[in-house]
């Protein structure tokens, strides 16, 4: 076969694998997978993707900005609402494989994809008008860039919390190196270092949720809500917290970390990831090692950039913050820690004798300056 006929297959090959990451992220399907509806004076953003667990793709980003836009320039709609189709989950994340096919083909749906979710996680932050997030079952990365920025973000028993992109060569992005550490103490850095996942009435005891109602309470809050008369942000919190008081469900359990948040102000409290493991394998308490034995399954990149993140982020602006997280997530669609994460459903602890390109033996060897 000549060079000439094998260099015109592989051309053809890329150009269908293109089309195919394209249709992925573009595609419209026989369901909506957004739905935008006008009940009332409400208006209601129903992410409905349950069969993948109302993941966030480019599609969905694209129909919900301008349509946030339209809402909160109209005098007929006075609140947003926005939840979760199938029971299972508000949004569990961004279309990650997606965007993974679209890097290593160098089309330009990975700048877009992440530039245009940070563009509408900003909007989510300075909205004009109550915006209420119904987090009524998983919620991690992507979907917690459509709530936690939210005015109002309402858990429930069903709710699980986490920002796991240390374990895909990513880092806690949609803003997190803006709401992270915010958070009581060291808890910020400790959830997006280790990926720890927040269950139920705990995600508001950490402050990531403004309130709690039980599970079988939101179908009653949601039509009390769009039946309300140009309410104002103290009226949606009224409902809120009657909803609140009437949800007495795991209220007598303490936050599932209350007896460690000591131990991880001090474990945590190191000037860098390096000193953090070192203060882990130096405490020897179980909590310590648990945690030592979790940070050396993640990335060693992810890790050093989320540290140097959150720092610079506490002192930043939500705009500023989501600035430097595209740069960083561009950097990051450059290396290769993030596809093999991907690839694999985790990233696998580096060895130094990887065949992927990344030869590093731990993260002391890493460097990072944002």
């Amino acid at each position: 076969m000549s060079l000439t006929v094998l260099t015109s297959a592989y051309r053809l090959r890329s150009v269908f694998r293109l089309q195919r990451i394209q249709s992925h992220m573009m595609s419209s399907h026989a369901d909506p997978e957004v739905l935008l509806e006008k009940v009332g004076r409400a208006g209601v953003i129903t992410m409905n993707r349950p069969k993948v667990l109302n993941a966030l793709n480019f599609t969905m980003i694209r129909q919900i900005y301008p349509q946030l836009k339209k809402w909160e320039k109209d005098n007929e709609t006075d609140i947003v609402i926005i939840k979760g189709a199938g029971g299972k989950a508000f949004c569990a994340g961004g279309d990650i494989r997606a965007v993974t096919e679209a890097g290593k083909a160098g089309d330009s749906l990975a700048q877009d994809f992440f530039r245009e979710e940070y563009i509408l996680n900003n909007t989510i932050g300075a909205y004009r008008k109550p915006y209420i997030a119904l987090i009524d079952g998983i919620t991690m990365g992507g979907g917690v860039g459509l709530s936690v920025h939210g005015r109002f973000r309402v858990a429930t028993e069903k709710t699980l919390f986490a920002m796991p992109e240390t374990a895909i060569g990513l880092f806690p992005d949609v803003g997190g190196g803006y709401f992270l550490p915010r958070l009581q103490g060291k808890l910020g850095l400790f959830l997006a270092l280790t990926g720890f996942r927040l269950k139920g009435r705990d995600v508001q005891r950490a402050g990531l949720a403004t309130h709690f109602v039980e599970s079988k309470k939101i179908p009653d809050l949601e039509k009390e809500l769009v039946d309300m008369k140009s309410p104002s942000a103290e009226d949606v919190s009224r409902v809120l917290d009657s909803y609140q008081k009437q949800s007495s469900l795991d209220s007598e359990k303490p936050f599932v970390l209350d007896r460690h948040m000591s131990d991880i102000d001090r474990l945590f409290s190191a000037s860098s990831v390096e000193g953090i493991m070192q203060n882990l394998k130096a405490d020897g308490s179980e909590f310590a090692k648990k945690q030592a034995e979790i940070l050396s399954k993640m990335s060693p990149m992810s890790m050093k950039i989320t540290y140097k993140q959150l720092q610079a982020g506490a002192a930043l602006s939500l705009p500023d913050v989501l600035v430097m997280e595209y740069r960083l997530s561009q950097a990051c669609m450059r290396g290769c820690d993030f596809y093999e994460g991907v690839r694999a459903g985790k990233l696998l602890q580096c060895t130094g004798n990887r065949k992927d390109g990344c030869n590093f033996s731990s993260f002391y060897e890493f460097h990072t300056d944002l």
